[in-house]
C-alpha cells in the first residue's frame, strides 16, 4: 500500500509540472530568443528590398514626411551585413543616401550623401543613437543593436510573448538605462521595446503595428516610434517588399552613394 501511494504521488506531479502538460521541450534560453529575434528582425532571407515612407508627428500635431527605398544584403546570417537608404521626398533630401556595413566585433561603419553639397560624410559610431533624417527613428533602429552591447534577462513568458530586459554594458555610452521587448512567441518578431531613460521612466516606445508574410516570411509592414517627453511620434510603412531578388555586394561601396544602383530607382 505504501509503495502504491508513492508512485501515485510521484505519477501526479509529473502531470502537473509545465513540461509534462505541455507536452513540449523547455522554452529556450534567454540568449537563444534575443538571437532569434535579431535574426527575424533584419536577416530575413539573403538580401531585400522595400519602399518606406515615415511620417512624422510634433507635439502640435504638424507632419512631415520622408520616403526612401532600403536595400538589404546579407555576407553572414547574424553578422556581417550591408543596409542602402535612398532617399525619394521631400525635396530637402532627395537623392540622399545613408550607408550601412553592419559590423559584429566592431563599429559599424557608416557613410551618409549629401546631394546639395556632393559631400559623403563618414558617420561616427557615436551617431547611430541620433536622429534618422529628422525622425523619431534613429540610426541604429533601421541596421539594428549589436546584441553584445547589452545583457539580457528573460523576465517574463506570456501566452504569446517572451518578455526580456536589456541592459547596456556600457552606460555611458547609450542615453538609455536599460529596455523591455516583448518577442513573439511564434515568429520571434520584436513587437514592442519600452525604453527607460536614467531616472527608470519610461520615454521613448517602438511598436509593431502590423505584420504580413511575403515569400513566406514574416515582416513587419507598419511599426511606430513614440517620443513620450517631447510627445512626437512616427509612423513607418513599408510597401512593395521583396526578398532574394539578387543584389550585389559592389552596390554598397561608396562609389554607389553618388551613382544609386537601378534596384533603387525602378
Amino acid at each position: 500500500m505504501k509503495r502504491t501511494t508513492v508512485l501515485l504521488c510521484m505519477l501526479l506531479l509529473m502531470a502537473s509540472s509545465p513540461i509534462a502538460a505541455a507536452g513540449q521541450p523547455d522554452q529556450p534560453d534567454v540568449e537563444e530568443i534575443v538571437n532569434k529575434a535579431n535574426l527575424a528582425a533584419y536577416y530575413s532571407a539573403n538580401d531585400g528590398r522595400a519602399e518606406v515612407t515615415m511620417t512624422v508627428t510634433d507635439s502640435q500635431g504638424r507632419e512631415r514626411i520622408r520616403e526612401f527605398v532600403i536595400l538589404r544584403l546579407d555576407v553572414e546570417d547574424g553578422g556581417q551585413q550591408f543596409f542602402y537608404v535612398y532617399f525619394k521626398k521631400p525635396s530637402d533630401v532627395r537623392k540622399m543616401v545613408f550607408m550601412v556595413h553592419k559590423h559584429v566585433t566592431r563599429d559599424d561603419d557608416r557613410w551618409v550623401y549629401l546631394p546639395a553639397l556632393d559631400l559623403v560624410k563618414r558617420i561616427a559610431a557615436s551617431d547611430k543613437r541620433t536622429s534618422f533624417v529628422g525622425t523619431n527613428f534613429l540610426y541604429e533602429d533601421v541596421s539594428g543593436r549589436n546584441l553584445s552591447e547589452d545583457s539580457h534577462e528573460l523576465v517574463e513568458t506570456t501566452d504569446k510573448f517572451y518578455v526580456v530586459k536589456s541592459t547596456p554594458r556600457d552606460v555611458n555610452g547609450v542615453e538609455f538605462s536599460s529596455y523591455t521587448l516583448n518577442i513573439d512567441k511564434e515568429n520571434f518578431l520584436p513587437m514592442k521595446a519600452v525604453y527607460l531613460d536614467k531616472n527608470g521612466k519610461e520615454y521613448r516606445i517602438v511598436e509593431a503595428l502590423k505584420v504580413k508574410e511575403f515569400d513566406g516570411i514574416p515582416t513587419v509592414t507598419v511599426s511606430k516610434v513614440t517620443d513620450l517627453a517631447a510627445g512626437s511620434s512616427t509612423l513607418s510603412e513599408m510597401k512593395s517588399i521583396k526578398y532574394d531578388i539578387g543584389l550585389k555586394e559592389k552596390i554598397f561601396t561608396e562609389r554607389y552613394l553618388r551613382r544609386p544602383p537601378r534596384a533603387v530607382r525602378r
